[in-house]
């Protein structure tokens, strides 16, 4: 008899443990004891079984079209519970074995679908292992409510931390004598680092990507647990660089003061904290500052402006006013008391808001993503060269700096150009970011869909729009009159510069 072995875990641990070699030793021995022939392995890893869909299970769907196919007699499983604790996809899947004439054979229940008693005992072994399922989620909730009130962490632990315990072959090892408080302990680096990350953003001066940036530099990474996709098609757990969303993850979590948090309650840790419970709630409120949703100022109703907050003076390059005048006739111009230094080449223009409103609907409205974008973008950003392309023009930018000072200290500039190509400067940096994987395709898929929704927005809703996509749009207002160039967020200049030139040049229909 042909026979195939079917090996699943759904848990991390078990992928990196001796799990599924166990399972495909107890299937070699069973063939060779029976006098079966092994035909082959169908390898899950990382997939549970409780999914309520064959679909979302790529490998076991793929056996089940090979049983169609006559590739094999029967298929070998260490346990039902690995072939499925889904009801529905219990029955339905042997629906499809019993039509093909295929067998389903469980080493531990010992028992064979091919026979009549078979059958039915499965089916109410199939019941009780979705039952089982959902009772132990039951429990792991209550027993995470209890682990949270006795101040012990849930989940993963976070970067700046380490369990005082490992896992090897299914047993917990003590790492630490005497285990510390909470069952995990500060790593020195990463813990100064993070203290760093807080005391740096407390002021609000700083922005998360420079932070990012900032630990990037000093070599740090993010302790990444998901499988993303690599160059070549593959998979792969792997570090990452650090970007903004990481690190505001890090400046939101009330972990590093010392408290552990379980659905909307907080209970004291009986951990170390990093920080002061102070320093974080100072750090909150200037989070809540800078992303414009403070809790203790209310909003006013403003005039709607599509440029307003993004648009910049391409001379000077500080944020441009926008006003209405009395004859109704709407204006973005240059203010000269919102400058910190110099006076600007175009100081006190205006350009109607007409113009530059116009040029980037057009915009908008022609970007076009090719259909394989979302291979391309994950092809570049995940490729170790473009990470080495970034961090090369990262350094090419601070040299620049560095050069623009040393000029400036020679007398080469005077201090308005000076000023202003220093800030172009530090823009660039702030936009040279490694972005993430779910990031970037959702940022491919927001610009995919741009047009359609620019077509039936609002004023309102496309000044949204804008700022979500874009840092800045510059415009003159002394030579040509008009939008001159446009900065992307970092995640979208990913997405469009992985894409086909015409992506591109539809961006810069206005930017020449």
């Amino acid at each position: 008899m042909r026979t195939v072995n079917y090996i699943r875990v759904s848990d991390e641990s078990q992928i990196e443990g001796n799990s599924l070699a166990a399972q495909e030793r107890l299937f070699n021995e069973l063939c060779k004891s029976r006098g079966w022939q092994a035909v082959g392995i169908y390898r899950e890893e990382g997939r549970s079984a409780h999914v309520d869909s064959i679909n979302k299970r790529p490998v076991f769907k793929q056996l089940l079209e090979d049983a169609a196919k006559d590739k094999f007699d029967a298929i070998v499983v260490h346990t039902l519970d690995r072939w499925s604790r889904n009801l529905s996809v219990t029955l339905e899947s042997l629906k499809i074995l019993a039509q093909n004439d295929v067998g389903l054979i469980s080493i531990t229940e010992n028992i064979d679908y091919s026979t009549p008693q078979g059958r039915l005992f499965i089916q109410m072994l199939g019941g009780f292992a979705e039952y089982f399922s959902g009772s132990l989620g039951t429990h792991v909730r209550k027993g995470q409510g209890e682990r949270a009130r006795g101040g012990r962490h849930l989940g993963g632990i976070p970067f700046g931390y380490r369990s005082c315990w490992s896992g090897k072959d299914g047993q917990r090892v003590l790492q630490c004598d005497p285990e510390h408080p909470g069952g995990v302990h500060t790593v020195d680096a990463e813990g100064r680092a993070i203290k760093g990350l807080f005391e740096q953003y407390a002021p609000g001066t700083t922005s998360t990507a420079s932070l990012a940036i900032w630990l990037n530099e000093q070599g740090f990474r993010t302790r990444n647990t998901k499988r993303l996709p690599t160059a070549n098609g593959g998979e792969t757990i792997e570090p990452r660089f650090f970007t903004n969303a990481s690190v505001r993850v890090i400046l939101h979590n009330q972990f590093y003061a010392g408290i552990v948090k379980h659905k909307e309650e907080t209970f004291p840790g009986q951990h170390e904290p990093v920080i002061s419970t102070e320093l974080f709630e100072t750090v909150q409120v200037a989070l809540r500052k800078n992303s414009g949703r403070s809790s203790t100022i209310g909003r006013r109703p403003t005039r709607p402006y599509l440029l307003k907050g993004i648009a910049r003076c391409v001379h000077c390059g500080m944020n441009l006013w926008a006003q209405t005048y009395q004859n109704g006739n709407q204006y973005y111009r240059e203010h000269r008391a919102s400058r910190s230094h110099g006076e600007c080449p175009a100081k006190g223009g205006s350009i109607p808001c007409s113009i530059p409103d116009e040029q980037i609907g057009k915009m908008f409205s022609s970007i076009v993503l090719p259909d394989d974008w979302e291979r391309r973008v994950l092809a570049k950003i995940v490729h170790q060269d473009e990470a080495a392309r970034i961090i090369g023009e990262r350094e090419r930018v601070k040299e620049k700096l560095r050069r623009l000072g040393k000029a400036f200290v020679d007398g080469l500039f005077d201090d308005v150009a000076y000023h202003r190509q220093k800030k172009s400067l530090e823009y660039d940096l702030e936009s040279l970011l490694i972005p993430e994987v779910d990031a970037a395709k959702e940022a491919g898929r927001l610009l995919a869909d741009i047009p359609m929704l620019w077509a039936g927005a609002t004023l309102q809703e496309r000044h949204q729009l804008l700022t979500t996509v874009l840092d800045a749009v510059y415009v003159d207002m002394k030579g040509s009159r008009s939008i001159v160039s446009v900065k992307m967020k970092p995640v979208f200049q990913a997405v469009l510069g992985a894409t086909s030139r015409d992506c591109v040049n539809n961006v810069a229909l206005i930017a020449g």
